[in-house]
């Protein structure tokens, strides 16, 4: 670590060299920029940088490798495990570098490293183009990308990963490199899947689906029909096309004008059919699930962008997540995963989800690291929830419903969904011989392992 002299001439001159700002504590809006969606998370960095553009991330990285000080990388601040804030250390904010480029003709998209999901889908939607995107509108591309990308149009066309065309990279020396298929292809292997262990990712283009249509159902059921609900379900499902997509959702009712006032903060089962396609095909998908009794339905074509909103955390909330990628669905497991929705904690925004998966996730490329990719089912227990006192509760709910589906667990998992659970979780989520392979890539680009907030990669 360097002396106090040199760290804060060198802070100095970061100050100076860089397009965008530096925050150091005690700075006005420092603590709002160190702030993430996790409320759980309170760490102090030594100092932030709010980068405006390449030139300055290097900066940066040399300045932090300089002084001897951990890198943390924010995207959309996104993780459950807080990974893009530390304590003591620098904080790349990438959040000014949010530009979106859409290239109609080719269908793709270049979507700068700081931009969030609703950047992409409010620039790529007046195209009635898509790509697959995250189920929250406040989650960063990036990192969301380069985990593997799973969302409510994978089983159309594809995980995040499987429509990535190339990747800008700022690596741990302050070089810029890109990887394509045909540049550095084995850095870009492992960018299909190894997250930002490589380097600081400033853009990536994608490839750009046509979405002319989209709709959706939401239909609100007692939890005494949850069973039934959610076998029905996985009929309209494993029997539908390959645009249909959504969730089986155990929630609390929300304040939301489709809860019947009676059932605000009271549980619920709720079917969420996504359907990349127009209502009227929606609609006949939808009515196994409308002939079940139902306190409330919205059947509607909407905006893609708009669905994408109808998860978003509201700020200040505290949250722990778990995933397990399931062998499949079958009746006994449901009767586990409603039992367990019984026991919900309420109220509160807590939920569990259960998502198809197949389609075209399961036609994808099979030697990325992404190992979940054979799963048709995924279940995904989601704390989120206000008050310190719940958190005994709910972070105990989450690992109940983990623990409870192993017997129906592929053994991989979407290291997206999950916080710091270990180095044998991060194994499962890539694949053991994929982490040998992704090793020896860190070697060559991260040998110091300056990129290690993150479901870390040691180097071989």
């Amino acid at each position: 670590m360097a002396s106090p002299s040199k760290a804060g001439a060198a802070l100095s001159a970061l100050r100076e060299d860089l397009t965008g700002d530096v925050l150091a504590p005690g700075d006005p809006g420092y603590d709002e920029a160190r702030s993430v969606f996790n409320a759980m998370i309170d760490r102090r960095p030594a100092a932030i940088a709010q980068v405006a553009d390449e030139a300055d991330v290097a900066r940066s990285i040399r300045f932090a490798r300089d002084l001897d000080l951990p890198i943390a990388i924010r995207g959309g601040g996104h993780s459950v495990a807080g990974m893009a804030v530390n304590d003591g250390g620098l904080v790349i904010d990438l959040r000014r570098m949010n530009e979106v480029t859409v290239y109609r003709a080719a269908h793709s998209v270049r979507v700068q490293g700081g931009a969030l999901m609703t950047h992409l889908d409010r620039a790529t939607g007046p195209y009635a183009l898509a790509t697959t995107g995250g189920r929250v509108s406040t989650t960063g591309v990036a990192g969301f990308v380069l985990g593997g990308g799973s969302g409510w149009l994978d089983r159309a066309h594809g995980l995040a990963v499987d429509n990535l065309i190339g990747v800008d990279l700022v690596t741990a020396d302050g070089t810029a490199v890109h990887a394509s298929a045909e540049q550095n292809p084995e850095l870009f292997w492992a960018l299909h899947g190894g997250g930002g262990n490589f380097g600081v990712a400033t853009s990536l283009t994608l490839r750009l689906h046509e979405l002319p249509a989209f709709s959706m159902a939401l239909v609100l059921y007692l939890p005494e029909f949850a069973r039934e609900v959610t076998r029905t379900y996985r009929e309209v499902i494993e029997s539908g096309p390959d645009e249909a997509s959504g969730a089986i959702l155990h929630i609390t009712g929300p304040p939301e004008e489709f809860v019947p006032p009676h059932l605000v903060g009271h549980l619920l089962c709720g079917a969420l059919l996504t359907y990349a396609g127009a209502e009227a095909d929606m609609r006949k998908l939808a009515e196994p699930l409308l002939a079940l009794p139902h306190e409330s339905a919205v059947v509607t074509a909407m905006p893609y962008a708009d669905l994408q909103c109808m998860l978003d955390d509201p700020p200040g909330m505290r949250n722990y997540w778990s995933a397990e990628y399931l062998t499949g669905a079958p009746d006994d497991l449901v009767d586990v995963l409603c039992a367990l929705g019984d026991a919900l904690p309420v109220p509160t925004g807590t939920m569990n989800a259960l998502f198809p998966l197949g389609g075209a996730i399961a036609d994808g490329p099979a030697d990325y690291p992404v190992p979940y990719r054979d799963s048709p089912w995924a279940v995904h227990p989601f704390g989120i929830w206000e008050d310190p006192a719940d958190d005994e509760r709910c972070v105990q709910w989450v690992r109940d419903v983990r623990d409870a589906v192993q017997p129906w667990s592929s053994g991989a998992v979407y290291l997206n969904f999950i916080g710091d659970e270990g180095a044998e979780r991060v194994i499962a989520g890539l694949g053991a011989e994929n982490t040998r392979r992704l090793a020896s890539v860190k070697r060559e680009y991260d040998p110091d392992n300056v990129f290690r907030f993150n479901h870390n990669i040691v180097p071989a």
